[in-house]
């Protein structure tokens, strides 16, 4: 009986002191030290009585809860070196997140102990003194991001001893001396820009673009840096015979309507007068509505159209013509910077989005180029251009309908009980899936398109419910961009401002600004209770340099648990966009790098997205495969 006590005691005795009660004994005291010897401005929900796994903010623990492997803790405001023999002991570590604090000191010796880390970013402090000699101890490591500190020294050669890294950050330090030559087969993101190097760049590093060199004193002995290889695009080829397929179609459509041949010939008038119905004074021309149809009564014949037709693009699957379109009931979407789009809901209950342009300074056959670039992307995340009119008076392009609104109607509409809050989640897929789309757009017409208009009105969620973008591609056709009224002065770069001329650089300004406004539930352009004008722009910079208050954020977004951390990293990546010099900003292609690493996405969609190019701004950490859980990720 008593041996039976003593196998009982002690089984209870496991049950309260294993592993797997949520408090690894030995990480939590190793982290009680770190945070009690290191100040910090923000109060952190760390005590000896509160489960570490579940509870404690910034950290994540392996499945079985026995070892800490992830401590997220970014803008808690630490300042000072990090204490000896306090993180390190965390030997279960992969991932440590300590960026922008105010951490100083050098980079600590005792990290040797961290052999199992594997995503190490330390961006944005002020640590000073020469890099680790030897980054051999550390296997596994996949991304380091030392950038905006103040190391100097050297770069280790050591550092071609790791094999699994993919991504490397060492910008804006005090780095000296020559670039050694790094063997690293599976390095795809480097940034060496802004230090003190010099010598000529190793063979092995000239695969990078030399915006990751920038600001050195680098010789390049080949063009490969300077020259990049284009990635892959869609682009539909504009050659003869594919164009006179486009053209045979549209010829049969014109058969077919050949019935209607006086709606043909003033239907751009006739559209006019359908829609000026509901928004007549911004309009030049008045017409009538007669039981929500167009009148054919009402037709004024142009003679100039006469050639004219509305061109489908190759697999378009709507089966109507003109005639169709003209009788359409139309409703007013919304007036934008290049013209007004209605909804059209024909006979057939089929629904469209009908782009009445304004304002176009192209002629027919720079016009209907533009169209065949625009109309040739195929790809899930930009709205495809179904068919497009041109006639001397007339612009129109039709897309589909999307139900569910556009971004901005989700985030500034009206709120109360019938409204449904978007969440993190939801917010992440759009930020990534518009990224991805635009930089398909910056891919085509040998990179050079511009989307022109990249605002939250303009996008759209697909059937994934991932951001779409959609109203790209016409800011060249058009007259030079009128100062913008409204919200959309929000948007505009500010070298938009005084040149009347978007580049794909002030695509990005714009993108930021979306990822503000995802961010921050916010307009780009609102009134506080006083009635003052605020631009999202300046208002997020003010509240940023006091410290990264949680005041940014969206309140609704506040309901949700751990994605404080995801929600700084898209912060961080926002500013960079929203830079004021334009060849500061990134390239949108390595936007999409940097969103897809807050959360990694399934691949699913990632076999959609554009090819990955070598970003200037490494992203923030994703947390391991045995990590991820999409409510549970850490947010600290």
């Amino acid at each position: 009986m008593e041996a039976l006590w003593i196998i009982s005691f002690v089984l209870v005795l496991g049950l309260v002191f294993s592993p797997s009660n949520g408090d690894p004994v030995q990480d939590k005291r190793a982290l009680l030290d770190f945070v009690k010897k290191l100040p910090h401005s923000r109060s952190l929900n760390w005590n000896v009585t509160s489960p570490v796994c579940h509870y404690w903010t910034g950290i994540t623990c392996s499945d079985d809860e026995s070892r800490v492997i992830a401590v997220r803790l970014p803008g808690v405001g630490f300042h000072g070196p990090i204490p000896a023999n306090t993180l390190s002991r965390l030997t279960g570590l992969q991932i440590l997140s300590l960026r922008s604090n105010r951490i100083t000191g050098d980079f600590p010796s005792d990290f040797s102990n961290l052999s199992n880390l594997s995503y190490l970013y330390l961006q944005f402090n002020n640590f000073s003194g020469p890099l680790p000699s030897n980054f051999s101890v550390w296997k596994n490591l996949t991304f380091v991001n030392l950038s905006n500190n103040g190391f100097n020294g050297s770069i280790p050669f050591s550092l071609s001893n790791m094999t699994e890294l993919t991504g490397l950050n060492l910008a804006n330090n005090s780095l000296s001396g020559e670039i050694p030559d790094l063997q690293m087969p599976k390095l795809q993101i480097l940034n060496l820009s802004n230090n003190n190097l010099s010598g000529s760049l190793p063979k092995s590093l000239q695969r990078f673009p030399s915006s990751s060199f920038l600001g050195n004193n680098i010789s390049f002995e080949s063009s490969s840096p300077n020259n990049p290889p284009v990635p892959p695009t869609l682009l539909v080829s504009n050659d003869k015979p594919k164009n006179s397929k486009g053209l045979r179609e549209a010829a049969l459509l014109g058969i077919i309507i050949a019935g209607g041949l006086l709606g043909l010939l003033a239907f751009g008038f006739l559209i006019l007068v359908c829609f000026s119905r509901r928004k007549s004074k911004d309009d030049e021309y008045s017409g009538d509505r007669q039981k929500g149809r167009m009148s054919p009564e009402k037709v004024i014949s142009r003679t100039q159209d006469a050639n004219n037709r509305l061109v489908f693009f190759e697999g378009c699957h709507y089966a109507f013509d003109l005639e169709d379109l003209l009788r359409a009931s139309a409703e007013v979407l919304g007036k934008g910077t290049f013209g007004t789009a209605y909804k059209a809901i024909l006979e057939d209950a089929t629904t469209v989005v009908v782009k009445r342009l304004k304002d176009v300074n192209a002629g027919k056959r720079d016009f209907e180029q533009q169209m065949e670039i625009v109309g040739g992307i195929r790809h899930e995340n930009v709205v495809e251009l179904k068919a497009y009119y041109y006639s001397k008076d007339e612009k129109l392009m039709v897309y589909d309908f999307f139900s569910q609104g556009s971004v901005s109607a989700m985030l500034h509409g009206k709120r109360g009980e019938e409204k449904t809050p978007l969440d993190w989640d939801s917010r992440l897929r759009i930020a990534v899936g518009a990224a991805r789309g635009i930089a398909r757009v910056h891919a085509e017409n040998g990179g050079k398109l511009v989307h022109g208009n990249v605002k939250s009105s303009n996008i759209f969620l697909n059937s994934r419910q991932y951001g779409c973008v959609s109203d790209l591609g016409l800011a060249t056709i058009t007259s030079s961009l009128a100062p913008p009224i409204s919200r959309a002065a929000g948007y505009r770069a500010p070298e938009v401002t005084d040149t009347r001329k978007a580049t794909q650089a002030s695509d990005v300004f714009s993108f930021g600004v979306v990822l503000l406004e995802l961010l921050t539930g916010k307009s780009p352009i609102h009134a506080t209770g006083g009635e003052e004008i605020v631009h999202l722009v300046r208002w997020v910079h003010s509240v940023v340099r006091e410290e990264w208050t949680a005041e940014v954020f969206d309140v609704e977004l506040m309901r949700y648990p751990n994605i404080e951390e995801e929600m700084v990293e898209m912060l961080q990546i926002a500013l960079s966009c929203v830079t004021r010099i334009p060849d500061q900003r990134p390239k949108m292609s390595e936007i999409v790098t940097m969103i897809e690493s807050v959360r990694p996405m399934e691949a699913e969609n990632r076999r959609s997205s554009t090819t990955r190019s070598e970003s200037s701004m490494p992203p923030p950490p994703p947390p391991p495969p045995q990590a991820v859980v999409t409510e549970n990720s850490t947010s600290q």
